[in-house]
């Protein structure tokens, strides 16, 4: 899972994933107000050919009606670049299901702009958004989307199929609805029962210069800054540019923060308890020792303020050393850096930073939060065809459809199983931009992907991503993924105060990794400490509590 491109953040999925609006109201003048109930008329679907009239809680909806209608799709992650209607596989399923989506994706940052559609009043008609973003919770408690139970019950009871009872529990409010369901979404049943755990945070290196330097332990302080000392003494250059010691994806709010802590086995909680991350003495004795880094010129402060731009520059060219980065960033730059005139230049997983007890990292598997949620909002003019389409899309037809594109074209069956051709299988190795541009298969359109469904079509790994994730999954902390997105969300008086303490923490870190000594950055940290407990911090944690305690209740189920 990956925050704003590179700060991301993100993860994989047990159940599949829909979302659904009610019809907007009739008049003109309300159409920038939906009424809370469609119209008698609206309730009526489409008849087909053949005279059905009614939807079939056994048999997907959308063929009800295959006549051609535009729906509109934001995708809240300002890196996402496909389109819809220029690949092979968007052409076949608008032919197949008569639906053209024209994909929106933020210009900034994705809370900001659905705040400002919220405000609007306009919102597209399917909305993908991070499920720790704090505009989910604005979008469901603001009214701005449909229940997606009750869009099903009217359009397309089977929507329930496919869904699944566990997604649709998960995501339940207090009013018994459920707005939004996740891709990438995994029980932690299912990661125990079939090793797939959807972990993606890695401690990267630049294999070459790794080995060359004699693969010196970096999960100690000291050998951590021996290493970046030798790559500043002997490796400083690369083909003339200089090379960037160090790189944490999604800067302070995810890399520095809650990723690093994970690589240090910070427990989440002890004694049933919500434990404060930011103070443990493991994680700000880390903080120091990049610091120290700093103060010998062993590493700048690129780190925190590279834009993806210059990351994306910096990662092609393998001018990183270390990372703090998720290997599925990786995947189309390993296989070409293996290809290149350097072809040892490509990244591999290794032990990094680790606690006083050389703890193993204890990383964030996949959770039934999954990745991105979606949505459909109440501005939509087409409540049943957008359920109607999500919920195709949530079927093993529709997996197979968006995963694997059409039969004959981009897959055939093999021995009675769906198996991607080899023209198709040797451009993911080579060239998932084309694969993606031009055949839009496979990862192109994952806001409804369900791994639990799609993992069985994947070919096997090259070795420079399987290493990777092999080492991801031995370090995967299955059962943790019950702490993941704790934290408040939405325009509540405690969500208010964590935003101001998250915003005020993004200022402080780079404070203390420039301060000139350690006594002042024992000032700095103290002085975060306490403006901290002024924002309310105390609230924050005992909120953190109750979602914990009603998370626990809902896996006990």
């Amino acid at each position: 899972m990956m925050r704003r491109s590179m700060k991301q953040g993100a993860s994989l999925i047990l159940t599949a994933i829909l979302s659904l609006g009610l019809l907007a109201a009739c008049s003109k003048s309300e159409e920038s107000k939906p009424s809370a109930q469609p119209s008698a008329s609206s309730q009526s679907p489409s008849a087909t050919s053949s005279g059905e009239t009614a939807p079939n809680p056994d048999a997907a909806a959308w063929q009800l009606d295959t006549s051609p209608v535009d729906l509109t799709w934001f995708v809240g992650a300002s890196w996402y670049g496909r389109t819809w209607g220029d690949s092979l596989n968007s052409k076949h399923i608008t032919e197949k299901t008569g639906v053209n989506v024209k994909i929106e994706v933020p210009s900034g940052d994705a809370n900001e702009q659905a705040t400002l559609m919220m405000t609007s009043g306009k919102l597209p008609d399917l909305i993908s958004m991070g499920s720790w973003e704090t505009a989910v919770k604005k979008l469901w408690e603001g009214d701005h989307v449909y229940a997606l139970n009750e869009l099903a019950e009217q359009y397309d009871p089977y929507f329930f199929k496919v869904a699944g009872d566990g997604t649709l529990k998960w995501y339940r409010q207090e009013n018994g609805n459920t707005y939004g369901v996740p891709n990438d979404s995994y029980s932690p049943n299912l990661m125990h029962e079939t090793g797939m755990t959807a972990a993606n945070q890695t401690f990267l290196v630049r294999k070459d210069l790794y080995e060359e330097m004699g693969r010196p332990d970096l999960t100690t302080r000291e050998g951590f800054l021996n290493a970046l000392q030798l790559l500043k003494d002997q490796y400083s250059q690369y083909k003339g540019q200089p090379m960037s010691p160090f790189f944490a994806q999604g800067n302070v709010p995810y890399g520095m923060t809650e990723y690093l802590q994970n690589l240090l086995a910070v427990p989440y909680e002890k004694d049933g308890k919500v434990y404060d991350r930011f103070t443990d003495p493991d994680y700000v004795a880390w903080l120091k020792t990049f610091r120290t880094a700093y103060e010998r010129g062993l590493i700048n402060v690129d780190f925190l303020v590279d834009s993806d731009t210059q990351v994306e520059e910096k990662t092609n060219n393998a001018r990183y050393f270390m990372m703090i980065r998720e290997w599925t960033g990786m995947t189309a730059v390993n296989p070409m850096l293996a290809a290149s005139a350097n072809p040892e230049s490509y990244y591999i997983a290794v032990d990094g930073p680790q606690n006083s007890n050389g703890d193993s990292a204890k990383l964030f598997p996949g959770n039934m939060d999954g990745w991105m949620v979606t949505m459909i909002s109440k501005s939509t003019k087409h409540p049943e065809r957008a359920i109607r389409f999500l919920t195709y899309l949530a079927s093993e037809e529709g997996q197979r459809d968006l995963f694997l594109g059409k039969e004959g074209e981009t897959w055939e069956l093999k021995d009675g199983k769906p198996q991607l051709k080899s023209e198709m299988a040797q451009l993911l190795e080579t060239d998932i931009e084309k694969l993606e541009k031009e055949y839009g298969i496979m990862d192109t359109y994952w806001m409804m992907r369900n791994p639990v469904i799609v993992n069985q079509w994947r070919p096997e790994k090259a070795p420079v991503i399987k290493q990777m994730e092999d080492f991801a999954n031995a370090q995967a902390d299955i059962d943790s993924g019950i702490y993941k997105n704790l934290d408040p969300l939405g325009d509540s008086e405690v969500a208010v105060s964590w935003s101001r303490i998250s915003q005020n923490w993004e200022e402080t870190l780079p404070e203390l990794i420039t301060a000139k000594d350690e006594a002042a950055f024992d000032k700095i940290f103290e002085n975060y400490l306490t403006r901290r407990d002024n924002y309310g911090f105390d609230q924050v944690m005992a909120y953190r509590q109750t979602e914990l305690d009603a998370r626990k209740a809902k896996m006990a189920e």
